[in-house]
């Protein structure tokens, strides 16, 4: 891969933005499915597992980074994408429900298929975007954020994000970074819970140091709680039970989703321990990269991940990517490698050996690894 520039000029062009909307092709895909009704109601995991796996393959690898310094003012376009899908989202959703419990052509599996194929927008798209929207400094940025997450009942991923996860990335400390030979079936329960937990202790913990007891009104919980309920509550006064039932199901699929991108996304890399809690800094060779360019167009740069921990409040349009020397190159873009993950054998086969090149390139002096397999290290301080 041969790293190229991409001026102030070019990212002003709103063409160049374009591919980054390709997010809203899903809505009128998911449309369609639901009025045609039969095997297409599976279109939309079928669109964004299997087209963009073949789009990555035929686009090749995006070998350009914008200039990091980039005014911000000329970032609009990109902007633009994250600023309205919240409403987009909140319409396609709870529209879908409407429609869909009162369709006679949609049997149950058809519903079930069809709300499968919703919570895969949520998840690949919606908690994506919510991502973005909460390592922006603005309030609406932040509310739009939220709104996003209350939509699959996720609320707590902001905090646990913010607090937890990238303070302690490639630590004992941090859930989701996924353990070497940890399958996905065993990381999936675990992280659930042990997610939840260390969100809520985190904010409980910036709120005893206000001097403030954890039910004070400005827990974000509080907010967490209210606009999950609105949600719960809407989808029951337009759909009825029926209608409750497919918003929960949308948001397992969502939260599945998170999870699966959350895996492969540190799998098996560690930060060194240097004695007494401390740990390195975080660097870019701490998180998998992936260069697919369709995948990235359609996730916003996410898979771009190593910039990402190495400079959190850098914008999608300007994330780095890297040469492998750099920081560690996943074989294939998320599509692929979320399928590879519910696989664990294939998984390990895969990966494994990426991880061990990856300890014998960055860490040729650490000879016991068994800590550092199973998290035993001392938390971080």
């Amino acid at each position: 891969m041969t790293i190229t520039a991409v001026s102030e000029s070019q990212l002003r062009n709103p063409l160049r933005a374009l591919p980054f909307w390709a997010s809203l092709t899903m809505v009128p895909i998911t449309w369609a499915a639901a009025y045609l009704g039969g095997w297409w109601v599976l279109a939309v995991p079928a669109y964004a597992w299997g087209a963009y796996s073949l789009l990555d393959v035929l686009a090749g690898l995006e070998e350009g980074n914008a200039d990091p310094m980039t005014d911000r003012r000329a970032l609009g376009w990109y902007r633009a994408i994250t600023l309205i899908w919240a409403p987009v989202q909140f319409v396609t959703l709870f529209g879908l429900i409407f429609y869909a419990t009162r369709a006679p052509h949609l049997g149950g599996w058809e519903l079930a298929g069809l709300f499968f194929g919703v919570g895969v927008i949520g998840g690949t798209i919606g908690i994506n975007y919510s991502h973005e929207l909460m390592h922006q400094r603005t309030r609406l940025e932040r509310w739009l954020g939220d709104i996003l997450l209350s939509m699959v009942l996720y609320s707590h991923f902001r905090s646990e994000h913010l607090l937890v996860h990238h303070r302690y990335v490639a630590t004992p400390r941090d859930p989701v970074t996924a353990r070497y030979n940890e399958g996905f079936h065993r990381f999936y329960p675990r992280v659930l819970w042990q997610c939840l937990t260390s969100a809520w202790q985190a904010e409980a913990a910036m709120l005893a140091r206000k001097g403030l007891p954890w039910w004070h009104r400005s827990n974000p919980f509080w907010r967490f709680a209210a606009l999950q309920a609105a949600m719960l509550t809407l989808a029951a006064l337009i759909g009825g039970w029926a209608g409750l039932a497919l918003f929960l199901l949308q948001a397992g699929v969502a939260i599945w989703q998170l999870e699966l991108v959350n895996y492969i996304e540190h799998y098996g890399l560690t930060r060194r321990h240097l004695g007494d809690g401390k740990y390195e800094p975080v660097k870019p060779h701490h998180s998998w990269n992936s260069a697919q360019k369709a995948s990235n167009w359609l996730l916003i740069n996410l898979q771009r991940h190593s910039d990402h921990h190495f400079k959190p409040d850098r914008p999608f349009p300007l994330l780095q990517t890297y040469e492998a020397d750099e920081a560690p190159q996943l074989p294939a873009g998320y599509p692929v490698m979320t399928a590879a993950a519910m696989f664990p054998p294939l998984w390990r086969r895969m990966m494994n050996p990426r991880v061990r090149e990856w300890r014998r390139q960055h860490y040729p002096d650490i000879e016991d690894w068994s800590a550092y397999k199973t998290a035993s290290n001392p938390m971080p301080r």
